[in-house]
């Protein structure tokens, strides 16, 4: 959310910052109860924006906890790679 608004005001948002002020790529992993609800918008928001990318990810366990989003730890090497050459792996959303 912090990010989403532009908001640094902590040591990691602070790096974040940093980053994209230096034009490299922020690859971010997505680990929430609430993605499909609050959250949703703000991922969003970093999808449409420059150097952001998400590692892909996808429902949790949509029985117990249906808004809840997990990111593929594996794909992370693959999301790295993709984002140092200016590209969001595909799909973002898995199954």
């Amino acid at each position: 959310a912090k990010l989403a608004a532009g908001i640094s005001d902590t040591p990691v948002t602070l790096g974040a910052k940093s980053m994209l002020r230096g034009a490299k790529p922020l690859v971010l992993a997505v680990s929430t109860n609430d993605g499909l609800a609050a959250s949703m918008e703000n991922l969003a928001r970093l999808i449409n924006r420059k150097n952001f990318y998400l590692v892909p990810f996808a429902q949790d366990d949509w029985l117990k906890k249906p808004a809840s989003l997990q990111s593929d730890y594996s794909l992370i090497g693959d999301t790295l790679e993709c984002a140092m050459r200016g590209r969001q792996l595909q799909p973002v959303l898995t199954e």
